[in-house]
């Protein structure tokens, strides 16, 4: 089947037509924004390709101290990056707001006071310099995240992984996607974090859990694998397990706290229960599809073992595809691509942000 893949857009000042897309039939540099949690970005992509600025204003030291993210405090962060961010992005580039086709921005998923900041600002570019804004889906984007520096195209089968989203996504075209399963409870990201909590570990807990998991023995505790039908996913079984698991070895050690061969253990044991959960299902949904591409995407995809194990399908003939680390967390490149390659966007300046998918 062939889709056609231009979008017809309207400049928000003057109502001039523009066509957005593959299939425009000349260069589209996208600027967008992304404000979603904890990171303010800008980036300027060529044709959902090729990146030609990308700036991200990082706000971990910021919710550190909190043990994660606090809303207002991460709102107040963007309105005082946003502007530096957009300047900087220019200047990296090279480019007037002349030479941009269109401004996007995320709608959601993900804090509402957060998306405003960025949303808005998309909204107001698009309206000073008369040009097309387009709304994206935070979650599509992360997808799009592998079209960058890559010649990826769909059919492909793909692992979401995210602080908020587990799904696997069967991805037909740029634009038809069908969510084949996803977590009914925690999702991976969830889980990574609750459990480095339960083990004392500080925030972002993910990144560091990994890292302990390499130094420790991936079978040194049986932990439980959910028996969920289909594709879909559970992980808050894992983590009560954890968490017994934790007490019952705090208990047997007389200063009443893990040593660290156990702490790394635990994450090893952990990690290799959730990486092979996530292998199993995707692998199952491969086969049933009989798709040869495979994408992961989202922040959770940076995991090196949930990496190795699902690169290690290449042993059977699959092409598999992951953004480099720095598109795995959210990043305004992503985003830009997305506007790009997918017409389901949100087009309608009037657009609200929405907080859950």
């Amino acid at each position: 089947m062939r889709y056609n893949y231009f979008m017809e857009k309207e400049c928000l000042f003057s109502g001039k037509k523009v066509q957005v897309g593959i299939d425009s039939g000349y260069d589209n540099y996208i600027m967008a924004i992304e404000s979603s949690c904890d990171e303010t970005a800008c980036a300027i992509v060529k044709n959902g390709r090729e990146v030609v600025a990308n700036v991200v204003a990082s706000q971990i030291k910021t919710h550190e101290k909190f043990g994660g993210v606090i809303p207002e405090i991460a709102a107040r962060e963007h309105m005082d990056a946003i502007n530096i961010v957009i300047d900087e992005a220019f200047e990296q580039s090279g480019l007037k707001p002349n030479d941009i086709t269109a401004f996007a921005g995320t709608v959601g998923p993900g804090l509402v006071g957060c998306l405003l900041v960025g949303l808005n600002a998309a909204k107001t570019l698009a309206l000073v310099h008369d040009k097309p804004f387009i709304g994206v889906n935070h979650l599509n984007a992360h997808l799009c995240a592998n079209y960058i520096d890559t010649d990826l195209k769909p059919p492909f089968m793909a692992l979401l992984i995210s602080g908020g989203h587990t799904q696997i996504i069967d991805v037909e075209s740029y634009s038809k996607q069908t969510i084949l399963g996803e977590t009914i409870d925690d999702a991976v990201g969830e889980a990574y974090d609750k459990v480095a909590r339960l083990i004392g570990l500080p925030y972002p807990g993910g990144p560091k859990l990994d890292k302990l998991a390499q130094s420790g023995n991936p079978n040194a505790y049986e932990l439980p694998i959910s028996r969920v039908d289909g594709y879909n996913f559970s992980f808050s079984g894992l983590k009560t397990a954890v968490l017994r698991l934790v007490k019952r070895l705090k208990e047997e050690n007389d200063d009443g706290s893990l040593t660290e061969k156990q702490v790394n253990d635990v994450c090893a044991s952990f990690q290799e229960c959730v990486s092979k959960t996530l292998a199993k299902k995707l692998k199952k949904a491969l086969q049933e599809k009989g798709y040869k591409q495979v994408v992961i995407a989202g922040g959770v995809a940076a995991n090196s073992e949930i990496r190795r194990k699902i690169f290690d399908f290449e042993k059977d003939g699959y092409k598999v595809y992951a953004p480099i680390m720095k598109y795995c967390t959210d990043n305004a490149s992503m985003v830009a691509s997305c506007a790009y390659f997918n017409t389901n966007t949100y087009d309608d300046v009037d657009v609200e942000v929405f907080s859950r998918a």
